[in-house]
């Protein structure tokens, strides 16, 4: 088997799948046109985020056995397509679930006690130690919106804060465990005082949280992403952070990241977002860490061995 690596990937990879027997072409320059015209060579394809495998690259792909997605999400892939040419689909979501749920974490202390706030200041030389009187974190109510990798390894963190989890996710059964307990969506909305998303993105995903959402939470809440930008609608927050119905936001990801190309809707939304106390943004990385770079690799190379054993 030789596989295309058409994205950076961290070198940790290139041994492993040397160990699995596996022949592999790294080409992290390649763009769509080079995968389109070199695709049909190969049966396995790495990815990161920098193209969408669609029906116009599969088409071409006919000996392709499997995409892996270096990364949590599988909105870049057309996965109706790939499942009709029985093309297997792996994403390495167990790769950076400790990187996700520290960064949750540090996201919603940082706001919670104004540490980027007061950083600014002292920095300009304001010594406010009443302006900056946070809150804590200890006795919250938090409601998690998918319980898979990353959502568990959340809970599992707040609970050493003495926070009360509540998991909602559509598509699991029996899940609530040691760390958070298994609710409604119902529940979330009249209990949370934060609101924290772990889900894909998906067509029923898309713009969750919109004013509708927002109006359904039963008290000022907090409101954190960090998982697709498309999930929330910017400009709804904005207008639920001007109302007071939202209390704070953490965003690792935004509707639209390529900051130059922004509509003027977004630019407006997102000027605000940038100007407010009671925002913390970071630029999607809540899963980029030094050893989740191994890790995803490692997640990765373990479906693909399980792949190769089953056949």
């Amino acid at each position: 088997m030789t596989i295309l690596i058409a994205d950076d990937i961290h070198s940790s990879l290139f041994e492993m799948l040397g160990e699995l027997g596996i022949n592999f072409h790294y080409e992290p320059a390649f763009k769509r046109a080079d995968i389109l015209e070199k695709c049909g060579e190969y049966e396995g394809l790495v990815i990161r985020s920098k193209t969408f495998i669609d029906e116009e690259i599969l088409v071409k792909a006919t000996r392709l056995k499997f995409i892996a997605r270096a990364g949590a999400g599988l909105d870049l892939i057309d996965l109706d397509a790939a499942a009709a040419r029985n093309i297997e689909v792996f994403a390495a979501n167990e790769g950076n679930r400790d990187a996700v749920a520290e960064h949750a974490l540090g996201m919603l202390l940082g706001l919670f006690a104004n540490i980027a706030k007061a950083d600014r200041e002292v920095r300009q030389g304001t010594w406010d130690r009443e302006g900056n009187r946070g809150i804590e974190l200890m006795g919250k109510t938090v409601g998690l919106i998918g319980f898979g990798f990353n959502g568990s390894a959340t809970a599992q963190r707040l609970s050493g804060f003495g926070c009360k989890v509540l998991a909602y996710d559509k598509y699991l059964t029996n899940y609530g465990n040691a760390y958070a307990e298994e609710a409604t969506l119902e529940a979330i909305l009249a209990d949370a005082d934060v609101i924290s998303f772990h889900v894909p993105l998906t067509g029923e995903t898309r713009r969750w949280v919109n004013d509708e959402f927002i109006e359904k939470v039963a008290r000022p809440f907090f409101l954190m992403n960090i998982a697709r930008g498309e999930i929330v609608d910017t400009s709804a927050v904005v207008r639920g952070l001007t109302s007071g119905k939202i209390r704070g936001v953490c965003l690792d990801v935004l509707e639209n990241e390529k900051l130059k190309t922004l509509t003027p809707e977004q630019q407006a939304a997102f000027d605000y977002l940038r100007t407010s106390n009671r925002v913390i943004l970071t630029p999607h990385i809540a899963g980029w860490t030094q050893e989740s770079y191994v890790k995803i690799n490692e997640a990765l190379v373990k479906q693909i061995k399980a792949f190769l054993d089953s056949k």
